[in-house]
């Protein structure tokens, strides 16, 4: 077995981890531990992916959840930026999606309903009278399956969770596979797949909140972001769109040059006041191939994160609605706005708008998109 840094055995033996493992090319290493045992029994995996250049995220298989992910700033010193727990209980107990996958459906569906092939389908209902991430137990709070894979430019886990019919009422037994593979140029490469036995629809997003000067390490509103997009979905109230694509010129949601997140997030713009601050959905630019969606960063530490996508938009949320939480990774308190996300997906509500792009999957088809976290300094 390659040693790990006394640094990892320290933590393991923090998290109570066990049955170290690895495998690994050209510097790079994955490292699975036993984390722990959910309240129904389930054992839990935590997996440790490291590149040659120091950078390492941990992945549970509880949720497909990325629980830490370190990056150098422009002095090579190394931070963990995403927001979560130490435990495995915490992520069962009271988790506002940090890291998971969201599924069935992220994002919200309008009263919790949709139509397809002229019938009507009741999904559970979590966000007031809406369908929001897949439902109550979405799959966010399931334990997937999972193995260590190596490929050509990286290390990672394969991550697969059978979905049954009607679960949260979902029609159709939905099969879904997430990889995360980490690769030598400090990217995390995230793919989606799945199928069908029945027609239903599908929207898979990772929901990780960024905080480039560390996690726990206070409000983001100083981070500089620009987003590649010239529209958006304008929303309710209640955060469901209306059907409109508008701009976003003239508006505070133009964020096509780099701006500090905090400059107008406190306008009166009906927009940005639905949602307390940013929580909107980017129509992107650039088609339906791989592109760039968005780009933060951090002028203090120098930290960059851009978002590559094959998905056709892009949600940007500041933790607006984020309660306080004490006892996080490393006894951190989170606060409001102490993170924010770039979640690629379909368009929110899609079931209900035959005008945004369709997100029915059909038998025989595959669902498929790939979208990239990549990390810099400068």
């Amino acid at each position: 077995m390659k040693h790990a840094p006394l640094i990892f055995f320290a933590v393991a033996a923090t998290l109570g981890l066990s049955s170290c493992q690895s495998i690994g090319q050209g510097g790079m290493s994955v490292n699975h531990q036993t984390w722990g045992t959910t309240k129904s029994g389930d054992k839990v995996t935590l997996y440790t992916l490291r590149n040659s250049r120091g950078m390492e995220v941990r992945i549970a298989d509880y949720g497909a959840t990325i629980v830490s992910l370190t990056a150098p700033d422009r002095d090579g010193k190394f931070a963990d930026v995403v927001l979560g727990f130490d435990t495995l209980q915490d992520y069962e107990t009271r988790n506002p999606f940090f890291g998971c996958v969201a599924g069935r459906y992220a994002n919200r569906i309008g009263k919790g309903k949709f139509t397809l092939d002229g019938k009507e389908y009741a999904l559970a209902v979590n966000n007031g009278p809406n369908h929001l991430h897949g439902g109550k137990v979405g799959f966010d709070k399931k334990v997937w399956k999972s193995r260590e894979v190596s490929r050509s430019n990286g290390v990672g886990v394969e991550l697969t969770y059978s979905s049954p019919n009607m679960e949260e009422g979902y029609p159709g037994k939905l099969d879904s596979k997430v990889t995360y593979v980490l690769t030598n140029d400090n990217s995390l490469e995230v793919e989606y797949t799945a199928s069908t036995d029945a027609p239903t629809v599908v929207n898979l997003t990772n929901h990780s909140y960024f905080n480039l000067a560390g996690e726990g390490s206070g409000p983001i509103t100083n981070h500089v972001v620009s987003i590649n997009a010239d529209s958006f979905t304008p929303t309710d109230s209640g955060l469901i769109p209306t059907g409109q694509i508008a701009s976003v010129e003239g508006t505070p949601l133009d964020f096509r040059s780099p701006q500090r997140i905090g400059a107008r997030i406190g306008s009166s713009y009906p927009a940005v006041r639905y949602g307390e601050g940013y929580d909107h959905n980017y129509v992107l630019n650039g088609g339906t191939g791989m592109k760039t969606a968005a780009r933060a960063k951090d002028p203090a530490s120098g930290r960059v994160l851009e978002v590559l996508t094959t998905e056709p938009s892009v949600q940007f949320y500041t933790g607006n609605h984020q309660k306080k939480l004490t006892g996080c990774k490393n006894g951190h308190t989170y606060d409001f706005r102490t993170g924010f996300c770039f979640e690629t997906q379909h368009y929110p509500d899609s079931p209900n708008r035959p005008e945004f792009p369709s997100t029915v999957l059909r038998p025989g088809d595959t669902y498929q998109h790939t979208t990239i976290f990549k990390f810099s300094a400068e």
